[in-house]
C-alpha cells in the first residue's frame, strides 16, 4: 500500500463505458464529501476509443497513468475479436488491430500484481447469502491464462513441437491448423510468490486467522503445481497464520456451504475471477463487489461489474461497488480515516434501508444511493 499520507492527490478519474459514467459521478459526490484534497485527471479508456481510434487504452491515457498517484476507474465493455474489428471506424477495419481488454492490459503495463477484492456482508443487505460473511480474494493480476499468450489458428511451428514434447498432444496431429485453438497458461515462481506473500502479509497486518490456496495442482501439475510448491514454502514464513488449502472446484461448494470457515483467500489469476465472482454474489451481488489492482507505483480501484450498456446514463444501478472501490483508493493512499467515514456510511445506509436501488428490491437512483451514503459522512 501506498506508505505515507499525503495532502494533495492527483487522481487519474477514468469513467468507461456505459453505467460507467455513472457510478462514477455518485463516487464523486462522496469523494467531495470527505473532502479529499485531490485533482481528478479525465483519462480516455473503453469502447468508444477502440471504435474510432483501434486503441481502447490510448497512449495518452497510459502516460496520464504514470503521472498520478491512483486512478478510480469505472466500467468496460469487451466484446469478441470479430465483433470488435465490425465496430472500428471504416477506415481502421482491416488493419488486423487485436482488441484486448484495456483494463487486462494495463494490469500488465504497470505490473498490478495484487487484484483484492474484500467481500463482506453489511448487516440489513436484504442480498446477502448469510450475515456475517467477510471474506478476501487476493487473485494473481498478471499471469496464468491472462498472460494473452493464444494461438488460432495454431502456427505449424508450434504444432510440431508439441507433436514431439507431449503424447497427450498426439490425437490432434490430424487436425488442420484453423480446426484447434491453444492458450498458454503461464506462472511463475515470482508472480506466485509476490501474491501469496501479499496474502500472508495483509492476514498479519489485519488480524486475519487463515489464508487458504486455491489451485488445481492435481490436474494442471506443471503450473498449478509451481503455484502451490511456492505457497507452501511461503506459508512457513508466517507460523502464526493458519495455512489451507482446497482444489478450485471445491472450494466453491465448501464456501456455499461454510462460508464462515475462510477469511483470506489467494488464487491464480482465472480461478481468483471466478472464485471473487462467486465471494461477491454471496454479500449481495456485483452492486457491492470493489476491486483494487495493485502494484508497487500504482494502485487503480474499479467495481467488478461491467458497463451494463443497456441501463447507461438511466442513474439505475447500484454504486456502492464504485463507492467501496473510491474508499479502498483512499486505504491505499494512506487516507485512512476518510476511509473509514466512507465505509461507516455505506454500513448504515444499508442498515437502515430507506435508500435502496433496484437490485436490492427498491426504486432509488444512483444519485440518491450517493447521496444518503454522503449525508451520513
Amino acid at each position: 500500500m501506498a506508505s505515507q499520507s499525503k495532502k494533495h492527490y492527483r487522481i487519474a478519474w477514468l469513467p468507461g463505458d456505459g453505467v460507467g459514467q455513472d457510478v462514477m459521478e455518485a463516487a464523486r459526490i462522496v469523494l467531495d464529501k470527505v473532502q479529499l484534497d485531490a485533482e481528478y485527471i479525465h483519462g480516455d479508456i473503453g469502447w468508444e476509443f477502440w471504435c474510432k481510434e483501434g486503441d481502447a487504452l490510448p497512449q495518452r491515457t497510459i502516460e496520464l497513468l504514470k503521472t498520478v498517484d491512483a486512478a478510480l476507474f469505472g466500467a468496460i465493455t469487451s466484446k469478441p475479436t470479430k465483433q470488435a474489428e465490425e465496430e472500428l471506424v471504416p477506415e481502421l477495419k482491416g488493419k488486423g488491430l487485436l482488441y484486448r481488454s484495456p483494463i487486462v492490459r494495463m494490469r500488465q503495463l504497470f505490473d498490478l500484481y495484487i487484484c483484492l477484492r474484500p467481500c463482506k456482508a453489511y448487516t440489513g443487505n436484504p442480498l446477502n447469502y448469510r450475515d456475517g460473511i467477510d471474506l478476501v480474494v487476493f487473485r494473481e493480476n498478471t499471469e496464468d491464462l491472462y498472460a494473452g499468450v493464444e494461438f488460432h489458428p495454431v502456427p505449424q511451428e508450434l504444432k510440431e513441437v508439441l507433436s514431439k514434447l507431449s503424447k497427450n498432444f498426439a490425437p490432434f496431429e490430424k487436425l488442420e491448423l484453423d480446426e484447434y485453438a491453444v492458450s498458454c497458461k503461464i506462472n511463475t515462481r515470482k508472480g506466485s510468490e509476490r501474491i501469496v506473500r501479499a496474502a500472508f502479509e495483509f492476514a498479519k497486518k489485519y488480524g486475519r486467522k487463515k489464508v487458504t490456496i486455491v489451485h488445481k495442482a492435481n490436474v494442471v501439475r506443471a503450473t498449478d503445481g509451481l503455484y502451490l510448491e511456492t505457497a507452501k514454502a511461503v506459508a512457513k514464513d508466517y507460523p502464526e497464520i493458519e495455512y489451507d488449502e482446497a482444489n478450485v472446484d471445491a472450494i466453491t461448494m465448501w464456501l456455499l456451504k461454510n462460508p464462515h470457515n475462510y477469511d483470506v483467500l489467494v488464487a491464480p489469476n482465472l480461478y481468483g475471477d471466478i472464485v471473487s465472482d462467486l465471494c461477491a454474489q454471496m454479500v449481495g451481488g456485483l452492486g457491492f463487489g470493489c476491486s483494487g489492482n495493485i502494484g508497487t507505483q500504482l494502485a487503480v480501484f474499479e467495481p467488478t461489474h461491467g458497463s451494463a450498456p443497456k441501463y447507461a446514463g438511466q442513474y439505475k444501478v447500484n454504486p456502492i461497488a464504485t463507492i467501496l472501490a473510491a474508499k479502498m483508493m483512499l486505504d491505499w493512499l494512506g487516507e485512512t480515516e476518510k476511509a473509514e467515514q466512507i465505509e461507516r456510511a455505506v454500513a448504515e445506509v444499508i442498515k437502515e434501508g430507506k435508500v435502496r436501488t433496484y437490485d436490492m428490491g427498491g426504486s432509488h437512483s444512483t444519485l440518491d444511493m450517493a447521496r444518503a451514503i454522503a449525508e451520513k459522512i
